[in-house]
Formats: structure tokens, sequence, C-alpha cells
């Protein structure tokens, strides 16, 4: 009798477990909350970015008023810097540079990353795993770690609050497990009094949005024969080096996470060959083809850079050359 009611017992408690973790949400439905709240709530996160060569500590705030979207970050150390986003136009003030406008809803800037991630768009290249539960800023979190398919990019942990559904930290790993950036919430609040308060940005004297020239670079001599999946590249640039006065030519790859840039130039005697730099997320790799250095800068691993500077390709040169196409 008693090994019927032992057998009964365990049963039940077994259920009961089993039905206690069918209904908590999976990693991926918790990274949609994630980006649902970060763009409907009214908060503010105050963080730091720990990074190998120091703590950089940031305000970041986002309302949303009537559907119209706000954010503002402050660095809160050093010369004064801010981003500030008003739907669809972000402007940037620091020190140094006069202020400007782009056209844009994404701020270029250190704000927690995953905040408004694309996750329909990620989940083709990356796995979400839950790895149990934290504690971040005083709040009980759930860690998700946001993990490459492919081996080729690096990793992100987030905690991601059990209450508000916002990020409150988030480690850049590298494939070996070393944290190479870390942003960690001291405190935050959410309140509908953040949307009064920051209609105001409203009226902030703000520049112009820039009216930026239509780059006529349409195709080029050289080609990037190998980027990981999901890697998109952008517009191709033609400029002209200020101090060196070599022309370069640079396109932008990025899988909505990450991104790198692929420049292509002529050799010198200035040229880097076959040099690897790293330090914390940003690599450069350099290799020279030829008569043709070509670099690799993003935030990814030396061994991706290195395997896609070496994929690239040359076409044989037109005779009007870069110079002569050059509006």
């Amino acid at each position: 009798m008693k090994k019927i009611l032992v057998s009964v017992v365990t049963a039940l408690f077994s259920l009961n477990v089993s039905l206690a973790f069918a209904d908590e949400p999976s990693a991926e439905a918790l990274l949609h909350q994630m980006s649902r709240a970060s763009q409907k709530l009214n908060y503010e996160l105050s963080y730091i970015l720990i990074k190998k060569n120091g703590i950089e500590p940031l305000l970041y705030r986002h309302a949303v008023e009537d559907g119209y979207s706000l954010a503002h970050l402050v660095y809160l150390s050093g010369p004064v810097r801010e981003v500030i986003r008003r739907g669809d136009e972000v402007s940037y003030i620091e020190p140094g540079v006069e202020p400007f406008t782009i056209e844009s809803n994404k701020m270029v800037a250190p704000v927690i990353p995953l905040l408004h991630g694309d996750m329909n768009q990620l989940s083709h290249y990356y796995d979400f795993v839950k790895i149990g539960r934290g504690r971040e800023a005083g709040a009980a979190c759930q860690v998700i770690r946001v993990v490459p398919k492919d081996g080729l990019r690096y990793s992100y942990i987030l905690w991601i609050d059990e209450r508000s559904h916002l990020p409150l930290r988030a480690d850049l790993v590298d494939r070996d497990g070393e944290v190479l950036e870390q942003y960690r919430t001291i405190s935050y609040s959410l309140s509908h009094k953040l949307a009064e308060l920051m209609l105001s940005l409203n009226k902030a004297q703000l520049p112009h949005v820039l009216s930026l020239p239509e780059n006529p670079v349409k195709k080029s001599f050289w080609n990037v024969g190998w980027v990981p999946n999901g890697f998109s590249s952008k517009e191709l640039n033609r400029y002209r080096m200020a101090i060196t006065d070599r022309l370069v030519e640079s396109q932008i790859y990025t899988d909505g996470l990450f991104s790198f840039s692929v420049y292509v130039a002529d050799s010198d005697n200035l040229s880097l060959k076959n040099q690897l730099i790293r330090q914390g997320r940003r690599t450069l790799q350099t290799v020279v083809k030829g008569k043709t250095e070509i670099s690799v800068i993003g935030d990814i691993p030396p061994s991706t850079a290195k395997r896609i500077a070496q994929s690239v390709t040359f076409k044989q040169r037109s005779k009007t050359t870069p110079e002569e196409s050059q509006p």
C-alpha cells in the first residue's frame, strides 16, 4: 500500500513539474516579449558598458505617445554627448563635431543589444536557448543565450526582467566563452510621466535632416566571395583618404545583430600585410593580394574576418578608372 501511495505522489509531483515547465514561455517567446516591451513601454535604463579598457555609464530613455516614438541616450561621464531619436530622425551631439541629424529609426550608439532586434529575422541564423534564471538590478530575470547556428559569429547572453520584459543585462561572448563586453543595468523605472517629460524633445532646436547625395557607385572591380549566411550588403561607397590621397572602396554587411565592413584600395608602402588586430569585439584583418590591399573591420571573430578577406576576388579593371567615374 505504501509503495502504491509513493508511486501516486511521485507521479503527481512529476505531472505538476511538467505542467509548470509547459506553462513557461520558450526562449524565442521571451525575446519577442522583450522586443515588444522595448518598443511599447515608457521606461528609463541606467546602465554601464564594461569593456576591456574601461567603463562607460549611460542613461537611456524611451517613450511612446500616440504611436510616436522618442528615445534619448546620454553619456554620463566626460564631455556632453547625446543621441536623440524623434520618430525616424536621429540627432547626434558630441564635442568637436557639428551636431547633425540623419533619417533613420536606429541609433548608432551603445544601446543595450537586441533592445530593438528583429527576432523573426535573427531566428534564421541564431538559436535561442534558455539557460536558467538570474537577478539583475534587484529584479528576477530569465537568462537567454543567443547562439549563432554556424559558430562563425559571437553570442549574447541576455538577462530579461520577468515583470517588464526589458533586457537588464547583455554579455557579448566569443566562442571560447570569454566575455568581450557587458551591458549591466544599475537601476530602471517604468512611468507614463516619461512620455510627458520626453515630449519636450520635440521642441528642442536640433539640426535639420542631412540631405545625403545619391551614391552613384553601382559596381566595382572586386567581389566578396563568401560571408556567413544572413549577412547582406549595403550600398557601395567610394572616397579618397584625406592624408594619403588613396582611393578607397568600402561596403557594409550586417545580419541585423552584427556588422562588418570590407575596404579595398591599391596597396602602398604603408599597407599592413596579413595583419590581424583584435580589440574587444572589434577585429581588423588586412590581406594584400597582388597590388591590392583588403581590410575587413567589424564585430566578428578573427577567423571569420580572415576568411572573408581571403574570399575577395578581382575582375579585370575597365579602361575607365575609379577616379574618372567619380562625380
